[in-house]
């Protein structure tokens, strides 16, 4: 028995995404292959409604879990305290307890410079990057102190290195890595463990801009140096269930870098 089993996950931007080998073609919804795997009860949010529906009628067919699949949107202009309330309220009603919180959800305009950036754009991955974590964080502490949880946090190299084309998206990263470092000095005395992952995975949406735009991807997307992108399930997915394992705990307030499968603590 895992040490997962009856827990509960929340994985927001959990959809159903594959990559030509059936393999999960999203961080989200391979981390959720990764919490079913060891018996974990799953939450799932996003935008589009089918691919919840997907994903969820996959993982409960492959493992026999329980998964809740809620639409919910971060967005400008929204009551965004009371859409994360309502996930945290759905997910306590339908399983009683949340243990691991995974802020995975973000959209941007990415390949946009920065003075060609609008204020819809860089609002864009603010509310759903950087808004939508802080929400769901205050909303998911109460019960995570209840059960000395875990949040993951995910923020990206686009924000550390300063890739081209993408500062709003590096900025909402940034400001997420900002926000794990001070929960986890905050919450370290509620026995919550708080980290933030920076990845570099293989995904659906990279695999189409290989094929759709062959040229533009050799020339802007970089192999890592051990000659391979991250697995969203094998690589991230198992990273983010030992960081909910309770003999993890002295990690809180770490920022794990994921290049080619290897873990990197800088």
């Amino acid at each position: 028995m895992s040490f997962l089993t009856g827990k509960t996950v929340i994985i927001t931007g959990g959809g159903k995404a594959v990559l030509a080998n059936g393999k999960p073609g999203s961080i989200g919804y391979g981390i959720a292959h990764a919490y079913a795997k060891e018996g974990a009860n799953i939450v799932i949010t996003g935008r589009n409604v089918q691919k919840l529906n997907d994903a969820k009628e996959e993982l409960e067919k492959l493992y026999g879990i329980k998964v809740l699949a809620v639409a919910a949107d971060i967005s400008a202009g929204a009551d965004n305290a009371a859409i994360a309330a309502d996930v945290a309220a759905k997910a306590m009603a339908e399983f009683g307890r949340i243990d691991v919180l995974i802020n995975n959800a973000q959209a941007s305009a990415s390949g946009v410079p920065l003075a060609k950036h609008t204020t819809e754009q860089f609002d864009l991955a603010m509310y759903s990057g950087l808004y939508a974590t802080f929400h769901y964080m205050q909303a998911c502490y109460p019960y995570l102190v209840e059960t000395k949880g875990s949040v993951i946090n995910f923020a990206s190299g686009a924000g550390l290195f300063g890739n081209f084309g993408q500062c709003s998206y590096a900025a909402a990263k940034e400001g997420i890595r900002g926000l794990t470092r001070v929960a986890a000095t905050e919450w370290s005395k509620d026995g919550i463990n708080v980290n933030v992952i920076c990845p570099l995975a293989w995904t659906a949406q990279l695999e189409n801009f290989q094929k759709a735009y062959p040229d533009a991807f050799e020339k802007n997307v970089h192999t890592p140096p051990m000659g391979f992108f991250g697995d969203p399930e094998e690589h991230i997915g198992r990273v983010c269930v030992q960081l909910a394992n309770p003999d993890f705990k002295y990690m809180t307030g770490e920022t794990i870098t994921l290049e080619g499968g290897l873990g990197m603590r800088p």
